[in-house]
């Protein structure tokens, strides 16, 4: 699969697919004879994780940390555990935090409509 195809496919700019090589985040990629990369499935998977961790969050650094333990092989596996471990308390913390959040707002705007509902009561008393 051609750059400019799992580009598109994952949604992640072309630019992010180089710079995500370049770090180590992906291995180097097959290249054609003429050069051009080819990305395997695996690379799609890959590039799916990170984007997914991306997305929750995780830094870059602990991403690269990772996949450097998985290049190492399984004796590296109960550290990879503890990196994932310890980033889902992360993302469970951030969830705790937006639910207050939403709570609130949910608060807010259920006052507001009440508001305007007394509001709308008040004025057609008046006038009736």
């Amino acid at each position: 699969m051609r750059i400019s195809e799992i580009s598109e496919e994952c949604g992640v700019s072309v630019d992010t697919l180089r710079y995500y090589e370049r770090i180590g985040l992906l291995p180097p990629v097959e290249r054609k004879d003429s050069g051009i990369r080819d990305y395997s499935d695996l690379d799609v998977r890959r590039v799916n994780f990170i984007k997914c961790m991306r997305n929750a969050g995780l830094p870059v650094k602990v991403l690269t940390r990772y996949y450097k333990l998985v290049q190492q092989g399984d004796e590296t596996i109960n550290e990879r555990k503890a990196i994932l471990v310890e980033q889902r308390a992360n993302i469970a913390a951030q969830m705790a935090e937006l639910q207050e959040t939403l709570d609130l707002l949910e608060y807010k705007i259920n006052h507001y409509d009440k508001v305007v509902l007394r509001s709308k009561n008040t004025i057609g008393d008046i006038n009736d």
